[in-house]
């Protein structure tokens, strides 16, 4: 197995950190893996926002619902769709852009941050450091938009964790590669089964690591999707000036 698979595939969500400081031109070279990660008929419409001073971090573990890794870590990064460029560039040209308009312009933002997402993550733990991605930033969107200085027709996306691991963590069981790879056509046939599997396979995880209170992988995402559990992002996107009816 080349370096490079090994790293996507051992990949663990570390939430232990030291205040060890990340070497400037290691994160230089981190970021460049985003820079240049493609994007959607070369929008370009990924920005970053690099967080290092420790009360902005704390603010946004706050934001984030309480996750102190990211105050604790040393570097926390925002994946932000960035609309707002691509709007300067048309205008230069004497064009109006309205594809911001369109629930299009958020799949496909998302999409391209996803990719630079994981170019970061990889590119991080190439360097030997921990990561761990962020989504709790939705939980208030308009928080975060405010402390960033973020723009019309931005939206912060996603965001990551960095720094040197403290105490590591466990890498989690996933459901079968069945439930993931569908050749040739999405297939259903015993779901239902392989899931049953991987419940008892996840609780049993639980306790082998010493956590008894440990859930099924089907209680957990219940815990989640039972309801809308980032209600703010819809009018957050629309005060920024993105639309979802076209």
């Amino acid at each position: 197995m080349s370096e490079l698979i090994d790293i996507f595939t051992s990949h663990k969500s570390e939430r232990s950190f030291t205040e060890q400081p990340v070497d400037e031109a290691v994160l230089d070279r981190i970021i460049s893996t985003a820079y240049r990660a493609p994007t959607s008929v070369n929008s370009q419409q990924v920005s970053v926002v690099i967080t290092r001073d420790a009360g902005r971090r704390a603010q946004i573990a706050a934001i984030a619902g309480g996750q102190p890794w990211i105050a604790k870590a040393p570097v926390f990064i925002t994946f932000v769709l960035d609309m707002h460029k691509s709007a300067v560039g048309m205008a230069a040209v004497d064009q109006q852009q309205i594809a911001h308009q369109s629930i299009e312009s958020i799949v496909s933002g998302s999409t391209d941050i996803g990719i630079a997402l994981g170019s970061v993550m990889a590119a991080a733990r190439a360097e030997g450091l921990g990561i761990v991605p962020i989504g709790g930033i939705r939980r208030d969107p308009q928080a975060m938009i405010s402390l960033l200085e973020l723009p019309p027709l931005t939206f912060p996306v996603a965001g990551v964790v960095i720094g040197h691991v403290d105490e590591p963590a466990h890498q989690k069981p996933r459901l079968p590669l069945a439930t993931f790879r569908h050749d040739e056509t999405y297939q259903t046939q015993g779901l239902e089964q392989q899931i049953a599997t991987y419940n008892d396979e996840m609780v049993q995880h639980w306790k082998t690591i010493g956590r008894n209170d440990g859930e099924s992988w089907s209680e957990s995402v219940s815990g989640y999707y039972k309801n809308i559990y980032f209600p703010d992002v819809l009018p957050a996107l629309l005060k920024q000036g993105f639309g979802t009816d076209k």
